[in-house]
């Protein structure tokens, strides 16, 4: 069954197309800068790479370039979109409507629409992904796996807001969670690994770290706690986000600094994290930067790995143990200097790392802790595109 994974972002899709069961990569790619007359294209086969700089106005464009180029006649690798037999779309938030993976119908996209206000860089993009590609693939199943879904499983006393009942049972105001399908997908991983060489496996805390950040705590494959809230703002320090702050600096700013309320949404979600630290969103720059003794980029590197801290040690209490930290996501698996940052002066709970092995780069699981150190640190790239192919194809054999 040949399965399209459609992850839509602001300015962006990101695309797969997987034969399932098997898992197998037919084609990849990604067209980014949506919008500008520089967009870029790229589509990858086993057998060719295409890169192309080309003006995409929209993402209905960007999705019929993409369709294009898997029936063409040199380089495409079907005959018809009528192949397509699912489509698989990301959804950042499902809010407390959707659990599980979902047969995408009208109701569906209605509620997907009413929370774009509560995730508005994530949930209009994903939603404009879904009805063009119903416009493209007609004869596939539409199918959306949410961000959200994975921490349905959290108590109350970890999801609930210490504000009147209320906005619980009238506003559905409470911690949702999100990149919860990599938080998923990493966590089964590492069980599997870990059951492999005979470790525990019980106590798990997982780090998606990119340019957005999250941290969840996952006790016998299920979450019971994670670092973002109602929406993807809080918890870790981010590329743009703030993460955590206290909310009396929100009320001084539109108080006494007379900022609006979108322009203190705009600042929290687009200019603050290491780019209100630094003036960089890219970790790799803001490294390079750090090296060269640039303060405020070591300050903020020390910051951000301050905060990971703090998280693990509350997730380790909450679980009353850990057996594994995992690192995964672009930052979690490719920078060594934050794994170490993250690391260092963390014996208590049992994390010792490795220098030589953190220095590794692989694709494959791997541990980075030293071979008497009693938690197991592992370095897991993510996969979200295979686990949306493969709840997708769950969805549809039962």
């Amino acid at each position: 069954m040949k399965v399209v994974v459609i992850n839509s972002g602001s300015s962006s899709i990101k695309y797969q197309l997987i034969e399932m069961p098997q898992g197998d990569v037919i084609c990849s790619g990604m067209v980014d800068r949506i919008g500008l007359e520089s967009s870029n294209l790229t589509y990858v086969t086993n057998a060719v790479k295409v890169e192309e700089t080309l003006p995409i106005a929209n993402h209905k464009i960007g999705l019929q370039k993409i369709s294009q180029l898997l029936m063409d006649d040199t380089v495409g690798v079907i005959k018809s979109t009528e192949e397509i037999k699912a489509v698989g779309h990301r959804v950042v938030h499902g809010g407390s409507s959707f659990s599980e993976t979902t047969l995408i119908t009208k109701e569906v996209k209605d509620e997907i629409r009413k929370l774009c206000e509560i995730a508005p860089l994530h949930n209009p993009a994903h939603l404009e992904g879904i009805i063009v590609a119903e416009e493209i693939f007609v004869e596939a199943k539409q199918i959306v796996v949410f961000d959200t879904a994975f921490h349905q499983t959290m108590p109350e006393e970890a999801y609930k807001y210490a504000i009147p009942n209320q906005f619980l049972t009238e506003n559905k105001l409470r911690v949702y969670g999100f990149h919860g399908t990599s938080h998923k997908y990493v966590s089964e991983k590492a069980i599997q690994y870990l059951k492999s060489v005979n470790k525990p496996y019980k106590n798990i805390i997982t780090l998606h770290l990119g340019n957005g950040c999250s941290i969840t705590a996952v006790k016998d494959g299920k979450c019971i706690d994670t670092s973002m809230g109602f929406t993807p703002i809080s918890g870790l320090i981010m590329g743009t986000r703030s993460g955590d702050i206290d909310a009396s600096v929100l009320f001084y700013m539109m108080k006494s600094l007379k900022y609006t309320v979108d322009e203190v949404s705009t600042l929290l979600q687009k200019q603050s994290g290491m780019l209100g630290l630094t003036g960089y969103s890219d970790l790799r720059d803001i490294q390079t930067q750090a090296s060269q003794g640039n303060k405020d980029c070591q300050l903020a590197l020390a910051m951000n790995a301050y905060r990971i801290k703090k998280y693990i040690g509350s997730y380790t209490a909450a679980l009353n143990g850990l057996d594994a930290i995992i690192f995964t996501a672009g930052i979690g698996e490719n920078s060594a200097e934050i794994r170490k940052l993250v690391c260092t002066d963390m014996e208590f709970f049992g994390i010792e790392l490795e220098d030589a092995k953190n220095e590794i780069r692989s694709k494959e699981i791997r541990e980075i802790n030293t071979a008497d150190a009693k938690t197991k640190v592992l370095v897991i790239p993510t996969n979200e595109e295979l686990e949306i192919a493969n709840q997708v194809y769950d969805l549809l054999l039962n």
